[in-house]
């Protein structure tokens, strides 16, 4: 749980039970390049994940391995080990006094896929465990093919019950339940061109803050001339999401591809992201490039600094519920080292991605600059750097 401490722009970072591991998730889902289908099971295969994340004090390694094996042409399984190794002496913990610390996050999904006609049924179940924080999570989904395959519309809902502890208080327990809504129609449009619309709902219930944390206030009889209290959320969160993906595939084995996504939610949260891609061929290497910018306005409960102790009845000062904005530029490699079969291996490749980020905050100050007065202190900001080494086997 006090592994939140690097920013999640997807979900704009506004619930705390959003998990980091899922950044590596999504590049490496970027990286794929092409929307998922009905009408098909995917081929049998086994991917080997290191993933390394360095930035605002914060590093977090670990490795992951995804299988997926066809049983027969209707039924697949698919199961996925993941481990977060986190250790944190970000901006949070030191303003807080706290000592520098380590944890590890351990995350296992099975699932199941079951084509029936030009419709794919999925269902899967994830455990997440950590010293502080458990988390289970069900899913269900569909995919149906349309209009002799050019067109494919997906349903999907997910369920989730997690448990909030706090390191050092055997009696703090707090419930919270999550649920996920998502639609999106996938077009082809032209030969050359795909496109996808997609639209996702997240209601979440229960202890929503992070047990650890807490904003400043002004205290004249400090000699900081602030303290601290606990922050406070609300204890319900909504939000709603659109989105827009194309593809488009040049005439020399190259594409383009762009996203666009608009966020907003009922903690006064609105955020936007849109980004472009370039994939090239160089010989047996597949080269990757691609930029992403986004924005965020602060929840309507967020102030780096609060006038007087308990000044409104809901308290934040995490960052990721402040203004601000970043900027990502990434690079992937991969080589198919396999690509006419070898033994039991149909074809394999070996994949590279890296990203760096710059987070720029406009409302959270770092309070590490004691020379400035009280409110006065320069603004935050730090880069990132996410990389990836994977390995994946067809079989």
């Amino acid at each position: 749980m006090k592994a939140r401490a690097a920013p999640k722009e997807v979900t704009v970072a506004a619930v705390a039970a959003t998990r980091i591991g899922g950044l590596f998730s999504t590049a490496l889902l970027l990286f794929a390049g092409l929307p998922l289908t009905a009408g098909v099971l995917p081929e049998d295969r086994a991917d080997a994940l290191y993933h390394s994340y360095d930035g605002g004090g914060v590093d977090i390694t670990g490795p992951s391995i995804l299988v997926l094996k066809k049983l027969n042409q209707n039924v697949a399984l698919r199961g996925n080990y993941y481990v977060d190794m986190i250790s944190s002496a970000s901006i949070d913990v030191v303003t807080s006094g706290a000592s520098k610390y380590s944890e590890k996050r351990t995350e296992e999904t099975v699932g199941v896929d079951y084509l029936h006609g030009n419709s794919t049924l999925r269902a899967s179940y994830t455990n997440s465990e950590e010293n502080d924080y458990t988390a289970n999570t069900a899913s269900f989904g569909v995919s149906v093919d349309m209009f002799g395959d050019l067109t494919t519309v997906t349903l999907g809902y997910s369920r989730g019950w997690d448990t909030v502890e706090k390191v050092g208080d055997p009696s703090f327990s707090k419930d919270l339940d999550r649920q996920n809504y998502r639609v999106e129609l996938s077009q082809v449009i032209t030969k050359d061109m795909l496109m996808e619309l997609g639209y996702e709902a997240i209601t979440d219930e229960g202890f929503l803050n992070n047990p650890y944390r807490s904003v400043r206030y002004v205290d004249p009889d400090s000699p900081a001339g602030y303290s601290f209290q606990p922050e406070v959320y609300p204890h319900t969160h909504t939000s709603n999401a659109v989105s827009l993906r194309a593809l488009y595939f040049l005439p020399y084995r190259a594409s383009i591809n762009g996203e666009f996504r608009y966020y907003h939610d009922t903690w006064g949260v609105s955020a936007h992201n849109f980004g472009v891609g370039y994939t090239h061929p160089l010989g047996d290497w597949l080269l990757d490039l691609r930029y992403r910018y986004y924005t965020q306005s602060a929840a309507d409960f967020y102030s780096d600094l609060f006038p007087y102790e308990n000044a409104q009845n809901y308290l934040a000062r995490d960052k990721e519920l402040s203004n601000f904005t970043s900027n990502t530029l990434g690079v992937g490699l991969s080589y198919e080292f396999v690509r006419d079969g070898w033994r039991f291996i149909d074809k394999a490749s070996v994949n590279l991605v890296y990203d760096h980020i710059w987070y720029d905050y406009e409302n959270f100050r770092d309070l590490r600059d004691t020379s400035a007065p009280v409110g006065k202190e320069k603004l935050y900001g730090f880069s990132a750097n996410v990389a990836q080494l994977f390995l994946s086997i067809r079989f």
